[in-house]
């Protein structure tokens, strides 16, 4: 009766995901595909990565407008974070370190001499535990848990983390990302990292599809990509996206293209606002982004040169990144909104994407 006893109270800490390590090791990697109407979007807990996403265009054709891969080694061996979810904390840490209520934090560097999207093994290269799936109906969605021990990557506390991806209907996905700081302050800057192209994902370069951002400053960088801590106006810089125009128009006044976070107009994260509106004008297809995150970083995959889906290889500025956030390094910038969770406190980072056509 006692081992009875003791295996049923182990068999429920792993379904509750109070199990930091086994629980995430033990779960099976499998694809999880939602659809609704002309949407369908196909996921995988390895990561809770977006494999692809396929809507219609101004004609009704059918194509995945999302960078990837055909198999899941190929997603253990990326380096792109195609599709990906990045965290504890998404985007840089300058010198992989940062100090916490007096102590000092070492993290793994894996950007140069930074820490980027978590370390060499964040959220984007575990197994996930799938608490929910249903695949059709009024609102399809899968719910994936994950457990972050204490020290994990050199971050503290134990971290329980969950992403929902949902189908709203009229072409409209969420993603929900929420996390609970469980015994010790932390970071928490978890990210969606898909690379969109509409017009296909094998369809060339994203540099002639319309874009308006809505943030009127950004967070100026170094050249490791790591911010000064100024926020400055977007007016009269390439950066200035308030209003539509191509991505490509301004590309001969930056070094490679676009990766720099914008700070959204609108400062209240409990109320959703407009982040990006993306226009392909080929196909027709209209991308429109929505969060209560303060940030969102615009990369236009400047170095990229890998091979995807169907064998097609994608070259640089095939895809456009628009990765809702808070601030890069915001742990070693007092002045950017604030990325630390305390104990009992929770995060929550939500993104609204609407497809239509022009």
């Amino acid at each position: 009766m006692a081992k009875f006893s003791v295996s049923w109270c182990f068999s429920l800490l792993q379904i509750f995901g109070f199990l930091a390590i086994g629980s995430s090791a033990r779960e099976e990697i499998g694809i999880y595909e939602l659809k609704q109407g002309n949407l369908s979007v196909k996921l995988t807990n390895y990561g809770a990565h977006i494999i692809s996403l396929v809507v219609p265009d101004k004609h009704g054709k059918l194509a995945d407008v999302v960078l990837g891969y055909d198999t899941i080694k190929e997603y253990k061996n990326d380096s792109s974070s195609f599709g990906a979810t990045v965290g504890r904390v998404g985007n840089r840490i300058s010198g992989a370190q940062f100090t916490l209520n007096g102590t000092l934090y070492k993290l793994i560097a894996n950007d140069g001499k930074n820490t980027l999207h978590g370390g060499p093994k964040g959220f984007s290269k575990v197994v996930w535990t799938v608490k929910k799936y249903r695949p059709e109906g009024q609102t399809p969605h899968v719910v994936f848990a994950y457990h972050s021990f204490d020290g994990e990557q050199g971050f503290p506390g134990d971290l329980r983390a969950i992403v929902v991806y949902k189908l709203l209907g009229d072409n409209k996905m969420s993603i929900t990302m929420k996390a609970k700081a469980l015994n010790k302050a932390t970071p928490v800057n978890i990210i969606n990292h898909a690379y969109w192209n509409l017009g296909g994902h094998d369809s060339g370069d994203i540099l002639s599809e319309e874009i308006q951002i809505f943030g009127s400053h950004y967070t100026p960088v170094d050249a490791q990509l790591i911010p000064t801590g100024k926020v400055v106006t977007v007016k009269g810089t390439p950066y200035d996206f308030l209003r539509p125009r191509t991505v490509g128009r301004m590309f001969s006044k930056l070094a490679a293209g676009y990766d720099i976070n914008y700070a959204l107009d609108g400062s209240d994260e409990q109320k959703l606002k407009k982040a990006a509106i993306v226009h392909d004008k080929k196909s027709g297809r209209v991308m429109e982004i929505s969060t209560n995150q303060p940030g969102v970083q615009f990369y236009t995959s400047n170095t990229l040169y890998q091979k995807g889906k169907g064998g097609f290889t994608y070259k640089p500025h095939a895809a456009l990144c628009l990765e809702t956030q808070g601030f890069p390094d915001s742990v070693n910038n007092p002045n950017f909104p604030s990325q630390i969770v305390n104990p009992g406190e929770s995060y929550k980072h939500y993104m609204l994407f609407k497809f239509s056509n022009l």
